[in-house]
């Protein structure tokens, strides 16, 4: 997996004015920052908007703005360029090849990797990290619970060895004891040096396990700051934790 450049205090992720929709404007203005080896999340209710930012990073969409990844802009470049520069998605829903094997299906996250020795390294590091995708390597992806397949969408990703990983609602449709494994999971792979990006709409689960935080609402940033005083923020309580 690659190793977060440290020495600079620039942000690895930097989103400036970001505007974009689907033919009628969805987000007005976004700006955001993830540095690198953070935990950041976004969060908000259902249709705020938190889904088309990931698609416009993604370059799946069109958008205005400017979008920087470790310096480099990422307006004009295609989501294949965006995906080879290590800006990776944990897209909504898992959306794994289901009719293939949980190895073969983290072998696909590795589709534009040369380094087959340090492919196969990574295979066994997911195995380490996800013992029971171990277990399942060669069962049909589409057989497993959603929390497997969850995990092997994570690991997926990984397998890409990106420099900022964006996992789309973790925790949806999830019992909440696999959410807390699945989060586990993403604090393990931070000390590893990978930039986590969390969309969610479980507010609690995202701010408690996030280093910072953004609060989204009809496709503008309403809150930001460190998580555990957005948590502890009035209006996020009322809005969004039943308090």
């Amino acid at each position: 997996m690659s190793e977060p450049d440290k020495k600079s205090g620039a942000p690895l992720l930097k989103v400036d004015r970001l505007s974009a929709g689907y033919g009628m404007p969805v987000l007005h203005e976004i700006s955001i920052e993830v540095h690198a080896a953070e935990m950041v999340a976004l969060v908000g209710s259902n249709g705020a908007g938190k889904t088309t930012l990931l698609r416009a990073l993604s370059r799946l969409i069109p958008c205005s703005g400017s979008i920087t990844l470790a310096g480099q802009e990422l307006s004009g470049m295609t989501p294949d360029d965006v995906f080879g520069r290590g800006l990776v998605q944990v897209p909504e829903g898992r959306q794994l090849f289901d009719r293939m094997t949980v190895q073969d299906n983290l072998l696909m996250g590795a589709y534009r990797r040369s380094d087959k020795a340090a492919v196969a390294r990574d295979l066994d590091r997911m195995y380490t990290l996800l013992p029971r995708l171990g277990e399942r390597r060669r069962q049909l992806a589409g057989s497993m619970s959603g929390g497997e397949q969850q995990m092997c969408a994570m690991a997926r990703a990984l397998m890409a060895a990106p420099v900022l990983m964006m996992v789309d609602e973790m925790s949806l449709g999830l019992a909440p004891v696999v959410v807390d494994q699945l989060m586990e999971v993403l604090a393990e792979i931070r000390k590893q040096g990978v930039t986590v990006l969390l969309v969610e709409q479980d507010v609690q689960v995202a701010l408690s396990g996030a280093d910072r935080g953004y609060v989204i609402e009809t496709g503008r940033v309403v809150l930001q700051g460190a998580a555990q005083d957005l948590i502890h923020d009035p209006a996020v309580q009322q809005a969004y934790l039943g308090m």
